[in-house]
């Protein structure tokens, strides 16, 4: 009797512990829940309080695991970041296609300037080339049309009168031999591939491409600056410290692309001249580790000082009015230079547009709580920044082409 009751009383003890675990788990998955809800700008740190007309849907002091996690949920960031994280992935396959295939790529356009780069060809080297012929002989159907069109469009150059320029017009012309052919007709793409080949086979030869760092080194400034501030955006929340940091880093991937942006178009317009190619080179540089420098201030990151921001970074931009006009007095009568001119003009209405709409927080300050989610100032600035760069990108190819093929 005594046995059972203690029995009785052991599971009775038993089943009130299973239950008291039980609870205690409950209440911890409870308390994690609670603890990872979103949260409302009133209820917010300090140190996160930003932009007072985004009302809710803030992570804050997240630990690392569910603040990396967050990539891929909804919150007033997931825009901020992503926006920016595609805008770093669009970049690096623009630089490793640049790297691939820019210097290597020449289309049939650059056979107008064959007279003037014929003047630094390789003729030994060209000579030995030709010899060896191309490498689509032995499809052309019709090779003698091909050696009537290539004589034509050479003998209406103005060439050098040298006979070295007119032995290569004898070798590209003769480089067909009459063995080949395979009857009269002709096959329009065969033909096009051959011309194709002519003018990939001597381009290496004749084009010594100029060199690349600025430009890789613009696409670097434009991958970190994009980099920075996506993870700017999805780490700050974890901590005060951790927030004080990607701040920083944030501002400085900002004055990184700026003044990286300057390099192709100061170096490609001036690298004939270069007491101003470094004049304009040095200026940017200074200036852009200034702006790092004073970003590193701590009241340089407080809200109030959010338009003084902007406005160093705008400033800062502006300063490349200078060496534009300067371009334009110089190559005044250069198509390149009014192309990418218009690509810099185009790339400024971007950045200055974005800049406007981050220190005056529009929409959101029309309509608090409305754009929390997406549409706020904040992503509208980050892809005007993406476009704005992809626009420097496309001048940049117009700044290569331009001195591949003439150097100074």
């Amino acid at each position: 009797m005594g046995k059972n009751r203690q029995v009785c009383e052991d599971s009775r003890v038993g089943s009130e512990s299973d239950e008291s675990l039980l609870k205690e788990g409950k209440g911890k998955r409870l308390w994690k829940k609670v603890k990872y809800q979103l949260v409302e700008y009133h209820s917010l740190p300090a140190f996160l309080r930003d932009n007072e007309f985004i009302l809710g849907h803030y992570r804050s002091e997240w630990p690392l695991k569910q603040v990396f996690l967050s990539i891929f949920t909804i919150h007033n960031e997931t825009l901020n970041v992503w926006t920016h994280l595609i805008g770093f992935f669009l970049f690096l396959a623009l630089t490793i296609y640049t790297a691939m295939k820019v210097p290597k790529v020449v289309d049939l356009h650059t056979l107008p300037h064959f007279a003037d780069v014929l003047k630094k060809a390789d003729l030994h080297k060209l000579h030995a080339e030709l010899l060896a012929c191309l490498p689509s002989l032995p499809n052309m159907p019709d090779l003698n049309r091909l050696r009537e069109e290539l004589t034509n469009a050479f003998a209406s150059m103005d060439l050098l009168r040298s006979p070295s320029t007119w032995h290569i017009v004898e070798l590209l012309t003769n480089c067909l031999p009459e063995r080949l052919f395979h009857g009269n007709h002709t096959d329009v793409s065969v033909l096009h591939s051959m011309k194709e080949d002519v003018v990939n086979m001597i381009a290496p030869l004749m084009l010594r491409p100029i060199t690349r760092w600025p430009f890789y080194a613009f696409l670097g400034g434009a991958m970190f600056c994009l980099l920075a501030s996506s993870t700017c955006h999805l780490l700050s929340c974890h901590s005060e410290r951790l927030s004080y940091i990607m701040l920083r880093f944030d501002y400085a991937g900002i004055a990184a692309l700026i003044a990286t942006s300057f390099y192709p178009p100061v170096y490609y317009s001036f690298m004939c001249n270069p007491f101003f190619c470094n004049l304009y080179l040095g200026f940017i540089t200074i200036l852009g580790i200034g702006t790092i420098l004073v970003s590193l201030l701590p009241v340089f990151q407080k809200p109030e000082y959010r338009k003084i921001r902007a406005s160093l970074f705008f400033g800062m931009g502006m300063s490349g009015v200078a060496p534009i006009f300067h371009k334009l007095i110089l190559f005044r009568n250069r198509p390149e230079a009014l192309y990418t001119t218009g690509y810099e003009i185009l790339m400024g209405v971007f950045y200055g547009i974005g800049a406007l709409i981050y220190a005056t927080r529009i929409p959101e300050r029309w309509m608090p709580g409305k754009f929390d989610i997406a549409g706020h100032s904040h992503q509208l600035f980050h892809v005007l920044v993406v476009a704005g760069a992809y626009t420097h990108y496309c001048a940049g190819l117009v700044y290569l082409r331009w001195r591949d093929l003439e150097g100074c």
